[in-house]
Order: C-alpha cells, then structure tokens, then sequence
C-alpha cells in the first residue's frame, strides 16, 4: 500500500452501542413506574382492611343481603356518573367476559359471601380469607395469563400465607365453624375476580375496569336491594350509615381503583403479596372501632409477614 492510498482511504472509526447515560432515563421511568405501581396496591390494600370493620358496623342496623345490594348500587352510580360525565366509550366486545368475571367476583360474589360470614364470625376469623387470597391469586394469575415468577416468590409467598393462616385459626381457636364455607367460597371467587381485573387494567385504566363490572351488576343489586328492602330490618344509625357508605365508595369503588392500577403496574402476583398485611391491619382497625382485643402473637406475625412482602417484592420474574 502506498502513501498516497493511505490517504486517500476513508478512515474506519468504531461505533459502540450508547450504554451510559441515555439509557438512564429509561431505567428511572421503570422503577418510578414500579414504585407507584407499589404504592397504588398498597393503598388499595389500607382501603381493603376497613371493610371488614365497616361491614360490621353496617349489620349493626342493615340486614345482609340489602347491605350488600346497597353497597353495590350506590358504588355502580358513582361509577357511572364518572364514566358518564368523561363521556368513556363502551368497552370492545372482547372485554365483556373478563368484566363479567370481575362483577361476580369483587362487586357481588365476595361481598355477599363476606358479609353472610361476618353475621356469625368475627373479624379477625374472617381475616383468613384475605390471608390464603395473596397466594390464590397469585396462583390463578400464573394459570390464567401465563406468569411465572421465580422459585424464591413462591417460597415467600407460602410463608407469608403460612404465617397468617396460623395466627388467624390461633385467634379462632382451631375450630372451624359454620362460616368458613362461605369464606372459603369468597376466596375464590375474588380470586379469580383479580386475576381478570388485572389482566383487563393493562388495556383500559383501572377505574374504568371496576366502573364497568359495577354497572355490568347495577341491574342485579337495584332489584336486589328493592326485594331484600322488604323483607329485612334497615335501620340508618351512625354506624350502620357510616358502614353503609365506607364499603360502597372507599371499598367497593376507590379502593379498587387504586389496586387494579397497582396490579396493572407490577402485575397481579407482586401485588397480590402485599395483602398479606392486610388480615393485621384489619386486625388493629378493629381494635380501635369494633373493641377486639389485639393478641400479643400480632407483632411478631406482621414482622414475619413484612419480611415474606419485601423477598416477593424484590424476587424476579
């Protein structure tokens, strides 16, 4: 090669693939995304742990069946005055199943069954419910939309169910009564009601999710309210009236707006696990408004349970 062909030859100069700063941005908004989703979930759950209490105060002067068909159609014209007044298009035909799956689960399904429940069981029994639904959730989900999250998660996820089942039957007694079918029933229909929430909230916002299984179940609840109106005691006391109103509009509507934005966001496993906290939150909320006693076997569960949240929220998958 001569002089004058090194000079006339186009130099090569190496590209390497940007790897530093400008991937940044990119990294920040996936954990800021993750973090709200975590905190969206965590929220939904605090708004799930006073239903129990609330639905204690509402039978204090409601029958069963008209608080839950209450509960239910006053949640369905919040919904559908927001929908409304944001003039939000008909969900697309293939959304319909899922939403039907969400209203028999988390707006009539699992109130009712709850609330047959808590007319013989106390809260803190009733708790046991929401301490096996993290877990059948997070089961259902893999079955349903194919999730895999990895063998730490479901480690942590048994020992945190494990955790709560023991110290709700030691707080029972170790007998199971009367009421646990209806429990046990609840479980997996809201279970299920999760899952398809989930799944849905990653193709429509959340709110819109719950706003329209309520509507899918307002005709059901307005005719049931109407029938059970009849044939039950109703009487508005400030508890029941405060019950009434808490279990509709923080529980049955905001509540669970929140959560299906926080399952959307980390995905219906990672946010299921956070409910393992919520049987001990229910547990000091009805310390504080129903008078049960609070065993000296909670703190040492709640710091078991954090522990079992914080490994399935860092495990991968």
């Amino acid at each position: 090669m001569t002089a004058q062909d090194s000079a006339t030859r186009p130099e090569r100069i190496a590209v390497t693939p940007a790897t530093g700063p400008a991937d940044r941005p990119a990294v920040t908004d996936a954990t800021g995304q993750r973090r709200t989703g975590t905190l969206m979930a965590a929220l939904g759950v605090v708004a799930f742990s006073l239903t129990f209490p609330a639905t204690a105060w509402g039978l204090e002067g409601i029958g069963p069946w008209s608080l839950v068909t209450l509960r239910g159609a006053l949640s369905a014209l919040i919904a559908g005055g927001c929908l409304l007044a944001l003039r939000v298009p008909v969900p697309h035909r293939r959304h319909w199943p899922g939403l039907a799956v969400v209203g028999a689960g988390v707006v009539v399904g699992f109130p009712l069954l709850t609330t047959l429940a808590l007319q013989t069981s106390t809260t803190a029994h009733a708790a046991v419910v929401v301490g096996l639904l993290p877990l059948t959730t997070a089961v259902l989900s893999a079955l349903r939309t194919g999730a895999r999250p990895s063998r730490t998660f479901w480690v942590a996820a048994l020992a945190g169910a494990a955790a709560v089942i023991a110290f709700t039957v030691q707080q029972s007694g170790g007998a199971l009564t009367g009421a646990d079918l209806y429990l046990f029933g609840a479980l997996l229909i809201c279970a299920a009601g999760y899952t398809e929430g989930g799944r849905l909230a990653r193709e429509m916002p959340g709110w819109q999710v719950i706003g329209w299984g309520l509507m899918l179940c307002l005709p059901l609840n307005a005719v049931g309210a109407f029938v059970a109106l009849r044939h039950e005691s109703f009487q508005l006391t400030g508890h029941s009236t405060a019950g009434l109103l808490y279990a509709a509009i923080g529980s049955q509507f905001l509540g669970l707006v929140v959560w299906y934005r926080g399952m959307a966001a980390i995905g219906v496993p990672k946010a299921s696990q956070l409910q393992l906290a919520q049987p001990l939150l229910t547990l000091v909320w009805s310390v504080f408004l129903l008078g049960e006693h609070l065993p000296v076997a909670a703190p040492v569960t709640a710091a078991a349970v954090l522990v079992c949240i914080a490994v399935t929220q860092r495990a991968r998958g």
